[in-house]
């Protein structure tokens, strides 16, 4: 159910890096944006794997994940 796996996310936002949070979607490119600033005026960013964390003055402010849709089907069997 998309529902539950959506609130186990609950613990991981009160986390966040900043009280708002905003996400997209782009389903043609498949990538997720997370922004925990507008603007996020990155300085730096680092990628690991299919994820780009983006700082600004060491500061995480942005995260952008490749491939999202790969990423929820590798967890539907966990």
């Amino acid at each position: 159910m998309a529902e539950v796996s959506i609130l186990d996310s609950v613990p991981y936002l009160l986390m966040a890096p900043s009280k708002r949070i905003w996400v997209d979607y782009d389903d043609e490119a498949d990538v997720l944006y997370i922004s925990f600033y507008k603007p996020q005026k990155a300085n730096d960013s680092v990628m690991e794997d299919n994820v780009v964390y983006h700082y600004r003055d060491g500061k995480l402010v942005g995260i952008t994940v490749l491939r999202a849709s790969e990423m929820y089907h590798s967890d539907e069997g966990h």
